[in-house]
């Protein structure tokens, strides 16, 4: 608050003292009191209102000056009611009311809100688990009568439970430390039950295999890296060409581990490599496909972002994509010290 503002907002006391002021000089030079006794009663009727107005103005001041100062610090900039102390005039206190009041307001409306979410969360995920029973049932089915038609629709159904493992995994990304607990494996172990998980699909695009330096070992849950390369895989061969190859290679440096799942497919424009992680993008070749929907990447980078792993994509149009994933190697809390889960398989 600068003195002129201050000024222009007590403009009208300042010209009620002047007049009172004015008149009592008058007053007194009509009652013959004499000029010296007339300035001086003048003089300290403006003298005490300048004395109030800077006392006024050093508190307004000091007060909104904490206040402009804490909200620059905050992060949260909601939380300025519980950092301002209780000022000694009413426009103040006031002030502090309304912001406490709008405060818990807006918490009300947030607790309301992830209360929400927190129950659709919970829906969505007894839905995937409810669904997943069905579509096993029907792929079971399908695999008891072999044939041309229902070799068409395990691919279906295939994609089907893929969209179905997207919506559980976007629904759980917000929470990934609920439901994430780190184990000691290899990079072989996981790339092993990626390949396993996803077995059918790559089978039947004829895709090959290549390994190279997996048996790195790194701290990681399972179960959400299955989800990250199952995404990376499943994009590989929907933009594969002719012969596919996939090769998962495993390099160390320093403080850290990699594993490079890099393809031989149509790669990704340049134009579009710096957007593939964001949410919905499908870009020049998803435009092409209509079973392309920008959440994979997306959900890969989310979970990463969540777990403090890294992952970057390179690619030249025409000659693939190469998506790698980098694990910190140091000893981290939480660690769990037992072997991989049986059903881990070696290449």
């Amino acid at each position: 608050m600068s003195l002129r503002d201050f000024l222009k907002s007590r403009w009208l006391s300042i010209a009620v003292v002047v007049l009172v002021s004015a008149f009592s000089a008058v007053l007194l030079l009509a009652l013959k009191a004499g000029p010296y006794a007339a300035a001086y009663v003048s003089a300290l009727f403006l003298f005490g209102e300048a004395a109030a107005l800077a006392v006024e103005y050093l508190k307004r001041r000091s007060f909104y000056r904490d206040l402009l100062s804490s909200l620059k610090r905050l992060d949260k900039k909601y939380l300025i009611s519980e950092m301002l102390p209780e000022p000694d005039f009413p426009e103040g206190k006031i002030l502090c009311e309304a912001l406490r009041s709008t405060a818990k307001s807006m918490n009300d409306e947030v607790g309301k809100c992830r209360r929400e979410t927190a129950d659709y969360r919970e829906y969505v995920e007894s839905w995937v688990h409810e669904i997943k029973t069905p579509i096993s049932a029907c792929r079971l089915i399908l695999e008891n009568n072999p044939g041309k038609l229902s070799r068409d629709l395990q691919q279906d159904f295939y994609r089907i439970e893929n969209y179905v493992e997207q919506a559980l995994f976007y629904a759980r990304s917000g929470s990934v430390e609920k439901d994430y607990v780190l184990r000691r494996c290899t990079l072989r172990d996981l790339v092993s039950s990626a390949l396993k998980k996803n077995a059918g699909l790559l089978i039947s695009n004829g895709v090959q295999i290549e390994t190279e330096s997996l048996d790195l070992a790194v701290s990681a849950d399972v179960k959400w890296m299955d989800f990250i390369l199952g995404q990376i895989i499943i994009n590989s061969v929907k933009y594969r060409r002719a012969r596919p190859t996939l090769c998962f290679c495993g390099s160390q440096d320093g403080n850290s581990a990699a594993l490079t799942v890099e393809d031989n497919g149509i790669g990704i424009p340049q134009s579009d490599l710096g957007r593939v992680f964001e949410k919905g993008f499908t870009g020049e070749n998803g435009r092409q496909t209509a079973h392309s929907t920008g959440l994979g990447l997306y959900l890969c980078k989310k979970l990463c972002d969540k777990m403090g792993l890294g992952i970057s994509a390179a690619s030249l149009e025409g000659s693939g994509t190469a998506v790698s994933i980098v694990f910190p190697v140091s000893e981290m809390y939480g660690v769990v010290d037992s072997p991989a889960p049986a059903n881990l398989t070696k290449l």
